[in-house]
């Protein structure tokens, strides 16, 4: 199975740029992923998916404003640090730019002086390990001085950071949003509980990987990056639940669904664990949680388009994919969402 097996022509124009006023207004795409059929719809009407004792998975990470810019201390040139990884109160792992400046020993000053870093070591892929010096509370720091870590597609300027957070936003540590996500509201989702569907929240903090092009060809030899996930018991229990009563279990977003899948055991039932995840779905994967996605638009031969193909087919997903551009839907982060099911 060859990358460029999932390649397709996406105009540039139609890389969303800015998130709509109302979240839940965007286009939904609708696919059976068993025939290819295809159906238009507003987002919120997904509710009409949705059906008693179904449980919808969402992702309640919460994103930080992970990009730093500062200066070097002994050139005052600029640069740039941004958080992947915490590994200690204050010891990071980051990626830089340019890396030639920040070698080991480099220190940096943010803002007005009241955040400083030292460059302790470099690793993985250039990865330095950063050592934060500051008084006070680290995070209200971050929060006052970081920029929210937008995709590298988006190149306006986001005028609202909350409108890169999901509502339902609550544990931090993520370098990019759960995007699915964000179409949803607080109406919303009374309305689908309300209808007697449950929700269920597991946590997936979502890594700049999610980003990184697959390079090599035969799509088998990526090496997928890790992710730090977390299953309460109240979700595991939720979940089996729904596998028990016949109902469907839906995954907003592919965060959620590499979440239960890498946690699942081999008849599909889950119980509260954490741990990190490198699991790579791709077509021939058995789904053992999953039976329908709520998802975005991704880019073209990325891991993500590989993992929605999984579930549908390669030949569905790049057709829908291809009447999504005709219709001029709007893609990524920002742009409009899929439905892939079999009750389309």
């Amino acid at each position: 199975m060859k990358t460029s097996d999932f390649y397709f022509d996406l105009p540039e124009e139609l890389i969303a740029q800015d998130p709509l006023t109302d979240r839940s207004s965007s286009r939904l795409l609708c696919l059976n992923k068993s025939t290819g059929l295809v159906k238009h719809h507003v987002f919120k009407e997904i509710i009409d998916y949705l059906e008693p004792g179904d449980c919808l998975v969402l992702n309640n990470t919460k994103v930080i404003p992970a990009r730093l810019l500062g200066v070097k201390e002994d050139t005052g040139a600029g640069v740039e640090i941004f958080l992947l990884k915490r590994l200690d109160a204050d010891r990071w792992e980051t990626l830089v730019r340019p890396g030639k400046k920040l070698k080991k020993g480099a220190r940096v000053t943010f803002g007005d002086g009241c955040l400083k870093a030292e460059i302790m070591d470099v690793v993985e892929e250039g990865n330095r390990i950063v050592k934060f010096e500051y008084e006070g509370v680290f995070e209200e720091i971050l929060d006052r001085l970081g920029e929210m870590p937008l995709p590298p597609y988006i190149t306006h300027k986001l005028q609202d950071k909350n409108r890169y957070q999901t509502v339902y936003a609550k544990y931090e540590g993520s370098a990019a949003a759960p995007t699915a996500g964000l179409h949803f509201t607080e109406e919303l989702l009374d309305r689908i509980r309300d209808k007697g569907v449950e929700t269920a929240f597991v946590t997936l903090h979502v890594g700049l990987g999610t980003f990184r092009p697959v390079k090599v060809d035969d799509v088998q030899e990526h090496h997928m990056h890790s992710e730090y996930y977390e299953i309460t018991q109240e979700a595991a229990d939720k979940i089996n639940k729904a596998k028990d009563s016949g109902r469907k279990v839906i995954c907003v977003g592919t965060t959620s669904c590499r979440t239960v899948e890498s946690a699942a055991d081999e008849n599909g039932r889950l119980k509260a664990c954490s741990g990190n995840t490198q699991i790579f779905i791709y077509p021939g994967y058995r789904f053992r949680v999953l039976d329908s996605l709520i998802t975005n638009f991704h880019l073209p031969e990325s891991t993500l388009v590989m993992l929605v193909s999984a579930l549908a087919g390669r030949e569905h997903v790049l057709d829908a994919y291809n009447i999504a551009i005709e219709n001029r839907y709007r893609f990524f982060s920002f742009g409009d969402a899929m439905y892939i099911g079999e009750n389309v």
